[in-house]
C-alpha cells in the first residue's frame, strides 16, 4: 500500500536557523532518506520551496485565478513529502516516527487512493 507521509511545521523565518543546524537537518534526512531506499519502500521524497515561492491556482465560474503565495493562512505548512510502499499503516507509522521532521513538526500519513505509474492509472 501507498502512503504519503506529509511534512507541516512552521517555516523558519531568514536567518532563525544558524548554518550547522541547517547542516545537522540535511544530514539527519539524508540518513533517513538513504534508510527507505535501503529498505525497498520509498518512491519518491520531495522537500518544497517555502510557502513564498508557492502559486495557487483555481478556476471557478468559468474563470481562471493566479496567485502568488499560499491559498490558506497557517501557523504550519506542508514542506515535504515521502511516498513511500510498505504492507499497512503500522509500517507507514513506524517509517514515520524516524523521519526528523517528527522532531519539529507534524508528519501527516495519507494513504494514496490512485497513483499515475508507467503510463496508466492504479488504485
Amino acid at each position: 500500500m501507498r502512503y504519503a507521509l506529509l511534512m507541516h511545521y512552521a517555516e523558519p523565518g531568514a536567518g532563525d536557523l544558524d548554518e550547522e543546524v541547517i547542516a545537522e537537518a540535511r544530514r539527519a534526512f539524508d540518513v533517513y532518506a538513504k534508510a527507505l531506499e535501503q529498505a525497498g519502500v520509498l518512491r519518491s521524497a520531495d522537500v518544497l520551496q517555502p510557502t513564498g515561492a508557492t502559486t495557487t491556482v483555481t478556476r471557478r465560474e468559468g474563470g481562471l485565478r493566479v496567485q502568488d503565495g499560499p491559498f490558506a493562512e497557517t501557523k504550519e505548512a506542508l514542506a515535504g513529502v515521502f511516498l513511500i510502499d510498505v504492507p499497512d499503516l503500522n509500517a507507514a507509522i513506524g517509517w514515520a516516527e524516524k523521519c526528523p521532521g517528527a522532531q519539529w513538526g507534524v508528519l501527516e500519513i495519507r494513504p494514496v487512493a490512485t497513483a499515475f505509474l508507467d503510463g496508466r492509472w492504479s488504485a
